[in-house]
């Protein structure tokens, strides 16, 4: 049996894998300023810097859009993990923003976004307003925190509702476990300080009488 000629067999397979690899390395550095932007956005969301969360956002949204387009024809890489991690991070920035101005929430399709990350970030913003659930509450403000508590916990009842298997889903339960538990904390403080409080104003009237 002769040995086979293989070298133009390499040469074939060394090109084709050697594009996909510079593919991906590129997706996935976009993917990480993608993240880096929404994480950047969230933040200036918390100091108010709506401008600058817009900038960042609006950033996120073109480099996961170029992302998504290049590698239209690399289905292996785009459905990657890292790819849904980025478009989980931009979700969430853009749901944050929508949940902290009180407006109506994106649709997937309006974002561009496939479903089970857009769920995820959701998810995820769970956080964030638990996050600032808990500046309103050392700020003495009561009334936002119970807006808040409120809308954390419509966001778990519908994530809940989704009860597909996790293959599916990517693991949604486990983000939706996790953003109960948060909603529950967040009611257990907002509880604790409403009491604190009530406590106060009856020792001060008393005080006072």
């Amino acid at each position: 049996m002769a040995v086979p000629e293989l070298e133009a067999l390499a040469q074939a397979v060394r090109k084709v894998l050697d594009d996909r690899y510079l593919v991906r390395e590129q997706a996935l550095s976009d993917c990480r300023r993608v993240i880096r932007a929404s994480a950047n956005a969230i933040r200036s969301l918390h100091r108010g810097e709506w401008d600058e969360a817009e900038a960042l956002m609006a950033e996120a949204a073109a480099r996961l859009a170029g992302t998504q387009e290049s590698l239209k024809a690399h289905p292996d890489i785009l459905h990657a993990g890292f790819v849904a991690d980025a478009a989980k991070e931009y979700a969430e920035a853009r749901l944050t923003a929508a949940l902290f101005a009180g407006r109506r929430l994106p649709l997937p399709d309006e974002l561009a976004l496939d479903p089970v990350p857009y769920l995820h970030g959701l998810g995820e913003a769970v956080g964030e307003l638990r996050r600032r659930l808990l500046d309103r509450l050392r700020d003495g403000d009561l009334d936002e925190p119970e807006r808040t508590l409120e809308a954390m916990g419509a966001i778990v009842d519908l994530l809940a509702e989704f009860d597909y298997p996790d293959g599916m889903t990517a693991g949604l339960r486990r983000t939706t476990d996790i953003a109960r538990s948060l909603t529950e904390r967040s009611r257990a403080d907002l509880t604790a300080t409403v009491v604190q409080e009530r406590l106060r104003r009856e020792l001060s009237e008393r005080l006072d009488g």
